[in-house]
């Protein structure tokens, strides 16, 4: 197993609710390769360098992840088909 963190940007105006709902998709995915999540933190909302569709602002999450190298590529599928989510990334510690 390889530590990698994730960071989430979700739209500016996302509710508790839909933050929530991405935290536990997350952690279902993170299961699902048999990995572990470790640290989950709120970054908050910040300005986007640049507009992302119609969005201004982002709402920002942060994950430690611990899993297979061969399952990162799934992770990255399932968050590209997760529409709350307008960017990621995946970046091995």
């Amino acid at each position: 197993m390889h530590n990698y963190e994730l960071t989430v940007v979700l739209d500016g105006k996302a509710t508790a609710a839909k933050k929530t709902a991405v935290t536990k998709t997350i952690e279902k995915v993170i299961e699902l390769g048999k990995g572990k999540l470790g640290k989950v933190s709120e970054w908050g909302v910040k300005d986007l360098a640049y507009k992302i569709g119609k969005n201004t602002t982002g709402s920002y999450i942060f994950f430690t992840l611990s899993i297979e190298p061969s399952f990162v590529k799934q992770l990255d599928n399932k968050l590209k088909m997760e529409e709350n989510i307008i960017r990621f990334l995946v970046v091995k510690e």
